[in-house]
């Protein structure tokens, strides 16, 4: 049982084995978090239980690789990326526009990491440091999106 947890782990926390893609695994986790909104279109209420349950399993999922693995904030894993990216678009409208602005505006902050998003990096460690910096640029893109809607 606990060789199937790993294994169900490691395919949730590569989003499919994605994050062993060899150059640029975020952004590769950042797209599947965008292919899914643009095949899917889910409703506000389906947005966030999405969010929430991958937040709450990806940091599960994270902390069984982190362990397995012995590397913190492990390259492979990229259920962050995309659990960010539903963050970056939640409460948008789900038009083009949108999608790909998210995509572009998480993907800056979350490679960049200005320093609310380090800080919260440096403060939490496992599977809750995995995933706070991505889903705080996800909320960071959010609010820029939403001031830009509002304009």
């Amino acid at each position: 049982m606990k060789t199937f947890l790993r294994f169900l782990s490691k395919i949730i926390a590569t989003v499919f084995f994605i994050g062993y893609i060899p150059f640029a695994p975020g952004t590769f986790g950042s797209l599947a978090g965008l292919s899914f909104i643009w095949v899917f279109k889910p409703d506000f209420l389906w947005q966030i239980v999405i969010l929430i349950t991958g937040f709450i399993i990806g940091i599960s999922c994270s902390n069984v690789i982190e362990k397995e693995s012995g590397t913190k904030d492990s390259k492979h894993i990229v259920i962050d990326e995309f659990v960010g990216y539903m963050a970056s678009i939640i409460f948008l409208p789900l038009t083009i526009g949108y999608i790909i602005a998210a995509f572009f505006l998480f993907r800056f902050f979350d490679i960049l990491k200005p320093p609310p998003i380090r800080n919260l990096e440096r403060m939490f460690s496992g599977g809750i440091g995995v995933m706070i910096d991505d889903l705080a640029a996800g909320i960071i893109t959010n609010l820029i999106l939403q001031l830009w809607r509002l304009v």
